[in-house]
């Protein structure tokens, strides 16, 4: 099995064991009274399969892009282009004028 695939496939099944247990917080910590309500119905369960599936899909996202771009190779900078342009500071002239004087 390729590096890539493998890495992928660890990536879902860390985000996802992520969302469970964020899924589990929430619940627990009772925020915005989500388990309460989830508690209260008939069909929570959909709801809280729900939460850990869609958290589940954007934790495993997320690690897998971290853990992609921490495969970067050296500290060497950018590679080719024309980088950034300095800045240049152009000088302007901007006119005073002190309360109660008039310009004579």
């Amino acid at each position: 099995m390729p590096e890539l695939v493998r890495l992928y496939i660890w990536s879902v099944a860390l985000g996802f064991a992520v969302a469970a247990i964020f899924t589990g917080g929430l619940l627990w910590l009772d925020v915005a009274e989500i388990g309460r309500l989830v508690m209260a119905s008939d069909i929570g369960w959909v709801a809280v399969g729900m939460l850990v599936v869609f958290n589940g899909i954007v934790f495993s996202a997320v690690q897998f892009a971290f853990r992609v771009m921490g495969m970067a190779e050296g500290d060497e900078g950018p590679q080719g282009g024309r980088g950034a342009r300095a800045p240049v500071l152009v000088p302007a002239i901007v006119p005073v004028r002190r309360k109660g004087h008039t310009r004579r």
